[in-house]
């Protein structure tokens, strides 16, 4: 009974500890708050524009969440490019490999981090200090009034 109970608790252990991971529908990129679904659809270099950005970091294949300038499968530092004569809200190319590009496509709005709006809460808190900072300052060096 011990052994058999033993036996239950070990494989339950392993069992629940091993990484599932998602599989995703298609290959994607995320630049300036949107997902791009990758195509197959090769971009030739005399159509490309200038570097717009590049992978930052992967999606998370066991939760499936990402921000910022995320992919679910191309490595950090793979680069995106604009693409001449293309809006870049509509698609951009994305380096597959060296000297070949391929065609994203816009597909919706990434959802939202709160990493989104770090720039901005930074700001604030800048802002903030300094003021909290002149304020001070304007206070120490006025002279006291003679009554």
């Amino acid at each position: 009974m011990k052994k058999g109970l033993l036996f239950f608790l070990i494989f339950f252990t392993v069992a629940s500890s091993t990484g599932l991971a998602l599989s995703w529908a298609y290959k994607f990129v995320v630049w300036e708050g949107g997902v791009y679904e990758v195509t197959e659809e090769v971009v030739d270099a005399s159509d490309l524009g200038k570097k717009i950005g590049e992978v930052k970091r992967m999606a998370d294949d066991r939760t499936g969440s990402y921000y910022g300038d995320a992919s679910n499968y191309y490595e950090k530092g793979t680069k995106y490019y604009a693409i001449n004569g293309i809006d870049t809200g509509t698609a951009l190319a994305v380096e597959e490999q060296q000297d070949k590009w391929v065609k994203a496509t816009y597909l919706h709005k990434a959802p939202f981090h709160w990493t989104d709006i770090l720039p901005y809460i930074l700001l604030v808190i800048a802002t903030f200090l300094l003021f909290t900072l002149l304020s001070l300052r304007y206070a120490s060096n006025r002279e006291p009034r003679d009554q």
